[in-house]
């Protein structure tokens, strides 16, 4: 029986271990923290705008599983919010416990804190990825789903220094690119100004934290869209971001929730002090990243070049996904590059 390795545990990640799984392979993932899933334990937002084709395109094709899991953890459906159409948000605080499930339930071994930190290759054959403890862990065909951001350096040099994301740097150690471990040379994104990388969206706050009027517009529409006062307008940060369809003149004249069993806020970072100014924050607290007030995660570090069959350039068995593969975001694009490749 053939053996896949796919390295990292995300959306990409979890789609490529089903889609090898049903395509009779032995699969095992390695995720370098404690959770599967990624940034889709912050996330929360599956079908807006074409993304609602993209998923409905998937399931017909028969890669209905993470998807349905999302369906059946929605907290709102058909949202509507500045830049965005029916929208499903699903409760981060409930997704990746059935992900788990269902991985392992498909026979999928889950290596967690398993960091990969180096790889053994011929050639154009990578042979194993070594783990930081030295194991070895042998493949066939290898997926490199690791994302795009990197070590806490990235964000210490090209963003407001480690802000302690989901991503956890200082305890489960920073990403290591696998393609580039293998010579790819990976791209670097850029932004207007021409610093490296983008910040991270969003940043989570406990929507506890907020005021009752607030969290009843959460509750009953599944986002809220607070004006923000003149002199706390920054367009300038629209600029730093990862993700362009919050890079609306909105998303800089209001604050702007989405209910995913926290409160959302659609921007990369908020002065804490500046926040509890507004009326209905007096009391936010900050949940994800720990120091959102900061900074957050730079993202856009290291995608790999590949060619149509996600295959990494110059490689004959390493297969990349999700942000790896190109400079877009979402968690629909993550799950689908991965879903049809085995």
């Amino acid at each position: 029986m053939a053996k896949v390795v796919v390295i990292g545990g995300g959306w990409a990640g979890c789609a490529a271990a089903i889609s090898a799984a049903k395509a009779g392979t032995q699969v095992v993932i390695l995720e370098k923290t404690d959770l599967l899933i990624g940034l889709g334990n912050v996330g929360g937002i599956m079908r807006n705008n074409g993304r609602y084709t993209a998923c409905e395109e998937s399931m017909c094709l028969g890669a209905s599983e993470l998807f349905t899991i999302t369906d059946e953890n929605a907290m709102h459906k058909n949202v509507n919010f500045p830049g965005h159409n029916h929208a499903t948000v699903y409760n981060v605080l409930k997704i990746e416990p059935p992900v788990r499930k269902l991985i392992k339930d498909m026979g999928v071994e889950v290596k967690i804190m398993s960091r990969v930190v180096d790889v053994d290759c011929e050639g154009d054959i990578l042979k194993a990825v070594i783990l930081e403890d030295g194991q070895r862990i042998e493949g066939d065909s290898f997926v490199d789903t690791t994302g795009s951001s990197g070590p806490m350096g990235n964000c210490a040099k090209y963003g407001n220094g480690c802000a302690m994301c989901v991503l956890r740097c200082p305890s489960f150690g920073g990403r290591v690119s696998v393609t580039g471990r293998c010579g790819v040379n990976d791209m670097i994104g850029e932004r207007s100004n021409g610093d490296f990388g983008a910040f991270s969206g969003s940043m989570k706050l406990l929507k506890e934290s907020l005021s009752e009027d607030i969290q009843k517009d959460l509750n009953e529409n599944g986002f809220a869209v607070i004006p923000l006062p003149k002199e706390l307008r920054n367009e300038k940060k629209l600029d730093i971001k990862v993700c362009q369809q919050y890079a609306l003149h909105e998303f800089a004249e209001n604050i702007i929730l989405l209910d995913t069993g926290h409160a959302k806020l659609m921007t990369p970072f908020f002065d804490l002090e500046k926040l509890r100014s507004v009326p209905g924050f007096e009391t936010a607290c900050i949940v994800d990243p720990y120091s959102g007030g900061k900074g957050n995660s730079i993202r856009y570090m290291a995608v790999s070049p590949r060619d149509n069959y996600m295959r990494a350039e110059n490689m004959k068995n390493l297969f990349v996904g999700g942000e790896k593969s190109g400079f877009y975001v979402g968690h629909t694009e993550a799950t689908t590059t991965k879903i049809q490749c085995f």
